[in-house]
């Protein structure tokens, strides 16, 4: 049975799901229709809760084990972007109207704590409202290491199913961030890890079916625009990656090797995609470029830049931090 780092198709969701959140920043920036662009952060987010399960079933992992691995995985490079944000913004800050600056709010980005205005978290890093939510999944998992393999996936699912009953109870403020539907979607990748791992198989065609429904339902979901996003791109997100995974079981996936190393770089595409594209965005305009072809060239540029960073302080990273083994091609 493959492990995690095997699965192409999820090596090709990642890349998919960076992108697809860097082009809709790009075209909400220039008012143009992308919404379901934002539905990448929703595929991450099942995506996350399917490696947490099968990279860790049957393993002796304990909490601290886990989280210290999950904090250096992600910690190092969101803190290093998080402190460029930061520098820039106050260099430029015509380009951060939006975008709380202060101390205050860099020190709550950095412990994934920003600042929280009408029930959403707003850190430097505009995009990293995301990474605190894993950074409370990762939690709740870790709590979970402490039981018998055979109750944790009960204890998982029952606790997020919890926290957002709760959500509807408690008083605004951080808990009320923390518990909304949205973290559901872990829930869901949890159940489908757990399938995938006990040996479910589904046949190719309904697998490849999964798979257009989730897309259509992506493409329509402008229609759904007054649903919750747990609803509206979650489950499209879980269709997509039911059947992208067990499409893979049963034939195989296709050697796409640049979508296979964006599939790689895709965090640094993710954490870094917006000040990239602001960078990307001054030099155009220093140049006059005109602004139809603006959008286009940003998402090109941001992409490469954002590459960049992969290959040149990512990967450096990792390499310094686990020098004795193997980098594997998927890091969750």
């Amino acid at each position: 049975m493959k492990i995690g780092n095997d699965i192409t198709s999820i090596q090709y969701l990642r890349a998919i799901a960076a992108i697809s959140v860097l082009c809709f920043h790009v075209s909400e920036a220039y008012g143009l229709e992308f919404k379901a662009g934002a539905a990448g952060v929703d595929i991450f987010f099942v995506i996350s809760g399917f490696i947490m399960w099968i990279t860790t079933e049957g393993k002796p992992i304990g909490p601290q084990e886990f989280m210290l691995r999950r904090l250096s995985r992600i910690v190092p490079l969101y803190w290093i972007a998080t402190a460029a944000t930061f520098a820039v913004a106050m260099s430029k800050p015509q380009f951060f109207f939006n975008t709380n600056s202060s101390i205050g709010n860099l020190i709550g980005s950095l412990f994934f704590l920003p600042v929280t205005k009408d029930e959403a978290l707003h850190p430097l890093v505009e995009q990293g409202w995301t990474l605190s939510y894993e950074m409370f999944f990762y939690l709740i998992f870790s709590i979970s290491l402490f039981l018998p393999e055979f109750r944790r996936l009960w204890f998982l699912v029952v606790a997020l199913v919890a926290a957002v009953m709760a959500h509807y109870l408690l008083p605004l403020g951080y808990i009320s961030v923390f518990t909304q539907p949205v973290i559901l979607e872990f829930a869901a990748g949890i159940i489908v890890g757990r399938l995938w791992k006990q040996g479910f198989r589904l046949p190719f065609g309904a697998a490849i079916g999964l798979m257009i429904v989730g897309f259509i339902l992506l493409l329509a979901s402008d229609l759904l625009a007054h649903v919750d996003r747990a609803l509206r791109w979650g489950v499209p997100a879980v269709l997509l990656l039911s059947g992208a995974v067990f499409a893979e079981r049963e034939r195989g996936a296709p050697k796409l090797a640049f979508l296979h190393f964006l599939g790689d770089a895709s965090y640094s595409i993710y954490v870094w995609h917006v000040l990239t594209g602001i960078l990307v965005t001054a030099l155009l305009l220093r140049f006059g470029v005109p602004h139809a072809a603006q959008p286009v060239l940003i998402a090109l540029g941001s992409l490469a830049f954002a590459i960049v960073c992969y290959l040149y302080i990512e990967r450096p990273i990792l390499r310094r931090m686990r020098p004795t083994r193997r980098q594997p091609a998927y890091r969750g």
